[in-house]
């Protein structure tokens, strides 16, 4: 019989270790030759990405070995950090100097770009095999602080290596640029293009040139897109026709475009979003088969393979039970290859046969998992907010076989809210929520306003409302658990990290609602933000806000650190002092109000760790500390957590 223990001081088997040494999330893969390559991040080699194979004896083998690290910081988020050529050769960005590499396995890697002028200042991402050459997407930071990106064409021979001039420039006129995609008679590239302060889910254009007889082409002409339209993935149907997505309609749709007079047509036109926030370059979300149908993943909510007919619009769903989160990798004849997971399934790679609907697994993000029973189960909810707008959540309650909570008491819950904020959160096999979960911690998941995933209307919610709408939203789940006497409304805490952090802050200082928070490199302050972040986010609080200087008083009035005065509860602030997204000097301004203040905090700064932590030790240390500090706020013992510190007037 399970025993009855306060919530929150359940013992459990999964330990922050465990969320560290098992954990290796799987990302891309590529079918090359017989053989499945992927991309592995390695907590335990310091957060290395590793790109590797699997031997005959079916374990994991590394093809790029340590120190080597496939990462680009294109847009300081990356994406199409490595390809394969057609000889077998792996190309990568390396990202210690952001050079692009080329090694066949068991040899040593040989430059094929030049060393920066500036450290790192050449980066390259959404790199694909051309020919002879790699194109990709390169982006080139001065010692001024200037920032340009183009298209660029890299020789595979290694002659780039050492000759500045070598790269071939093939396209600029944007201050953004993705997807360069070659028609099939080599004539003409397809691009998709954006400048500021639109980001690319707010407004791109798809453009098309004609390459001259260098490999080198002008701006192009616009065929599809605008500022308050994101167009996304262009492919090739023939040389005078494409696919591209577009949220023209209010959801992001497939369509036919024609390089001739004739209009987009839908392609399949449904309110479901065939695409989703572009954070990382290169991502797809279909493919065309043998037949000429096409491969789609949509999303309302949870994400759905299907095939559809360009002939008639005809869709059809494929069943894949639990997995609720897919992005399509890769495709040979019937194999597909899969990035997904669902909420009893871990994430990782899998092969998915068309033919027979059979399922493999390649290699998943876990070794091992704790019995099921310890793991929780998500309840999709959807709750009403203010002015009836309605707010999408998925909650995990607490659960472990061996304990129940006493008699009158409820659960504490911790809300998650994602970062972006332009993002989206699924039923998902989360670790982390089962480390909480299996210690009788409730966890929601709030996809508030703003969120992808379920149109353009409920993205663009967070217009100028950020810190509003998502603090509002976010509170609407919480206070549905308590008024339905599933959750402890005097024991409700927040998480989140980035945009998220942004929310916890800003939920703290202008509500009473949580008894704690915890911001993982969290945005605290605005006017200093714009100037100190990324290129790429630069002006992403235009949107958000409004722009400058228009806008700033609005920024102090809404800025966290602004409105410590309105804070009573204490907070955990924990920031990698290597961030380029979030720097560390806006966690460590929030800490210094709430020192003038007097509450309670603790600032946890890791050396060597950016935006995300990959150590082991900070991972490990990071979830101890957070569990450490909710029992002491929320009233319950910890047992076998060291004890966090927290500063106290």
């Amino acid at each position: 019989m399970p025993q009855r223990a306060p919530y929150g001081s359940w013992i459990s088997p999964i330990t922050a270790a465990d969320l560290a040494s098992s954990g290796h999330p799987v990302d891309a893969g590529h079918f090359v030759g017989e053989e499945i390559w992927w991309s592995e991040l390695r907590p335990s080699e310091g957060g290395r990405t590793s790109i590797r194979r699997s031997d005959r004896r079916g374990e994991p083998e590394d093809v790029l070995p340590p120190p080597w690290n496939a990462r680009t910081r294109v847009h300081e988020y990356g994406g199409g950090a490595w390809t394969v050529t057609h000889d077998g050769r792996l190309v990568f960005a390396e990202f210690s100097d952001q050079r692009v590499y080329a090694l066949r396995p068991g040899e040593h890697p040989i430059p094929l770009t030049p060393p920066p002028a500036v450290r790192a200042g050449l980066r390259y991402g959404e790199l694909s095999v051309v020919g002879d050459e790699v194109w990709c997407v390169r982006e080139t930071h001065s010692a001024d602080g200037e920032v340009r990106r183009d298209i660029c064409a890299i020789p595979l021979d290694g002659s780039g290596g050492g000759d500045p001039a070598r790269p071939r420039s093939v396209v600029s006129g944007s201050h953004f640029l993705a997807y360069p995609r070659l028609s099939p008679d080599g004539r003409r590239l397809a691009w998709i293009a954006w400048d500021h302060p639109q980001m690319p889910w707010d407004g791109t254009e798809l453009r098309v040139a004609e390459l001259d007889e260098n490999g080198v082409c002008g701006p192009g002409r616009v065929l599809l897109g605008g500022p308050e339209e994101s167009v996304l993935q262009p492919q090739w149907f023939d040389d005078g026709s494409l696919y591209a997505i577009s949220d023209r309609s209010g959801w992001w749709n497939l369509y036919r475009v024609d390089l001739g007079p004739q209009p987009p047509r839908p392609v399949c036109p449904l309110d479901a979003d065939f695409g989703a926030p572009l954070w990382h370059l290169g991502v797809r979300w279909y493919t065309e088969l043998a037949d000429g149908r096409l491969l789609t993943t949509r999303t309302v909510g949870t994400d759905t393979l299907a095939v559809v007919d360009p002939s008639d619009g005809s869709i059809s769903d494929l069943d894949l039970g639990d997995l609720t989160s897919l992005g399509i990798t890769d495709l040979r004849g019937d194999r597909v290859l899969l990035r997904s997971g669902g909420a009893q399934t871990p994430g990782g790679l899998r092969v998915l046969d068309l033919g027979t609907g059979a399922v493999t697994d390649v290699r998943l993000g876990v070794d091992g998992l704790p019995d099921v029973a310890y793991l929780p189960t998500a309840q999709p909810i959807t709750l009403t907010g203010p002015q009836g707008r309605e707010v999408h959540a998925y909650a995990y309650a607490p659960r472990n076989p061996n304990y129940t909570g006493v008699d009158g008491e409820l659960p504490p819950y911790v809300a998650f809210v994602h970062g972006g904020p332009t993002a989206h959160v699924a039923p998902a096999l989360s670790m982390v929520f089962a480390y909480f979960t299996s210690r009788g911690i409730g966890v929601i998941d709030v996809n508030y306003g703003g969120s992808s995933g379920y149109g353009r209307e409920y993205r663009n919610r967070l217009r100028g409302q950020w810190g509003i709408v998502d603090v509002e939203d976010t509170i609407a789940a919480v206070r549905g658990l308590a008024d339905a006497g599933l959750a402890d409304p005097r024991r409700l805490a927040i998480e989140g990290g980035s945009a998220g952090g942004w929310t916890v802050l800003a939920a703290l200082t202008t509500s009473d609602v949580f008894a704690c928070g915890a911001s993982y490199y969290g945005v605290a302050e605005l006017e200093l933000f714009v100037q100190e972040t990324h290129d790429f986010e630069s002006r992403y609080i235009d949107g958000l806000i409004g722009p400058l200087p228009e806008s700033k008083e609005l920024y102090a009035r809404r800025a966290p650190v602004n409105n410590v005065d309105g804070l009573s509860c204490p907070v955990l602030l924990l920031q990698g002092l290597s961030d380029p997204i979030v720097p560390p000097s806006q966690a460590e301004r929030f800490r210094d109000a709430m020192v003038r203040k007097g509450i309670p905090h603790a600032y946890l700064a890791y050396e060597g760790e950016a935006h995300g932590f990959r150590k082991v030790e900070t991972i490990v240390s990071s979830r101890e500390a957070e569990l450490s500090f909710y029992g002491q706020v929320l009233g319950f013992e910890t047992p076998g957590i060291p004890r966090l510190e927290l500063w106290r007037p």
